[in-house]
């Protein structure tokens, strides 16, 4: 009967598939000095221009996806200044119409295998992704439970699943892992899903990450985004619920109440950055504040997957000041990124989310860190594929097994110092 849901579900989503990117272009732009790179700094406040990554460092290009009747004044702007572009996508639509049927192919596979509702070699849907959590409580009762934590704005259930080594023992400490803030992130979610499946399914070889501490996995914080991302519009980044007539959503990691609002976040409701109308405006960044709060003093160690970029990322988001116990989190971060380097030879750039990408107030890392008081708090940002936020089917095995080297590893180090 679950197969069968799914399947519908699955059918469902290509009839309501939209494609809003035939023609748009996506550009690389290098900066050559501080002058273009403020440049740049100043198109990305244009909301008529998509800017996927905008690193602070001459030597990394900055990413941004422009609409068709937008191209010919962008591009004489960049001219006109003598920034050096690239175009990497001249038809974005076309790409992801490829990848969607690819995405599809593959998950119908899936449906037709003997196996879990999810695999990765597919990016799933939200059923699917909540039906795999209740196989696993089904399978493995004494370690694992699942609980709505909550609803969405579109009343679709928020699943946590809690995952421990089953001796009974209550009031260890714990390490709390989300995903899926922003909607169009999904290889996020295929990263929670395989931290899941390491713990849950591959218990025998992981078993020291539970000796001391229970985890709790929030896969999909943003539902609602997350379905309209496969339905309707690939690049949605922000929730659901209507702002005005015209504009929709919130981004929900620019709507924590610490710092709120104070830098790097928009008060325009259309923008992909919009703060909210007030702090925790929003059901789902209200569920993972309660769910934090709940977790004070418990809570050690606090990891919000997100992409793209190869980076992890600790407070402070809202000022270049760091916090007295920056170390620590450097610490942390720093044992994941060696471990990765070690075993892929990926680099990953470690430091506070504002001097090495840029000052943004409101997120979940800050909150966890300076008001629910876990210890360390970090931001992973993984690889980008594709084009950045759209990794083929076949690059996301090897993405979230490299991630879990660098998760296991900082859970390692965090395990060591409390």
């Amino acid at each position: 009967m679950l197969k069968l849901f799914a399947a519908v579900l699955l059918l469902a989503g290509v009839a309501l598939a939209v494609d809003n990117y035939d023609g748009y272009k996506i550009y690389d732009i290098t900066a050559r000095n501080a002058f273009e790179k403020q440049f740049l700094l100043r198109l990305s406040g244009n909301e008529a221009y998509d800017f996927f990554d905008l690193p602070r460092s001459l030597d990394a290009a900055s990413r941004v996806m422009v609409k068709p009747e937008d191209q010919e004044g962008f591009e004489h702007l960049l001219e006109k200044y003598n920034v050096n572009y690239l175009v990497i996508n001249e038809n974005f639509g076309e790409s992801l119409r490829k990848e969607q049927e690819e995405n599809q192919s593959q998950r119908l596979m899936n449906l037709r295998s003997a196996g879990r509702s999810v695999s990765f070699k597919a990016f799933h849907r939200h059923a699917e992704i909540n039906a795999y959590l209740d196989e696993l409580a089904a399978a493995y009762p004494s370690r694992v439970s699942v609980q709505v934590a909550g609803k969405s704005y579109e009343n679709r259930d928020i699943k946590t699943i809690t995952i421990t080594n089953g001796d009974g023992k209550t009031g260890k400490n714990v390490i709390f892992l989300d995903a899926g803030i922003h909607a169009r992130e999904w290889i996020a979610h295929a990263g929670a899903l395989y931290v899941i499946h390491q713990l849950a399914e591959n218990f025998a070889v992981n078993s020291d990450l539970l000796k001391n501490f229970d985890w709790v996995i929030l896969p999909v914080v943003n539902p609602d985004g997350y379905e309209y991302s496969h339905t309707t519009t690939r690049m949605w980044r922000k929730t659901r619920k209507p702002i005005s007539s015209a504009c929709y959503g919130t981004d929900a990691n620019r709507n924590f109440d610490f710092h709120w609002g104070e830098v790097g976040a928009s008060s325009y409701s259309c923008s992909d950055t919009f703060k909210g109308e007030t702090a925790f405006s929003e059901p789902e960044t209200q569920l993972i504040r309660d769910l934090l709060l709940s977790l004070t003093g418990r809570g050690k160690f606090y990891l919000t997957l997100h992409s793209y970029g190869n980076y992890l990322l600790y407070p402070w988001g809202w000022t270049s000041a760091l916090p007295s116990s920056w170390r620590d989190n450097d610490e942390v971060a720093q044992a994941g990124a060696d471990a990765i380097k070690s075993a892929t030879g990926t680099k990953y750039t470690v430091g506070s989310s504002t001097n090495v990408l840029y000052a943004a107030a409101g997120g979940s890392d800050d909150y966890a860190f300076g008001v629910a008081n876990f210890p360390v708090s970090i931001t992973m940002e993984l690889p980008a594929g594709g084009t950045g936020f759209n990794p083929s089917t076949s690059q996301i095995e090897g993405f979230v097994s490299e991630t879990w080297v660098g998760i296991k590893a900082m859970a390692q180090k965090v395990a060591e110092k409390y």
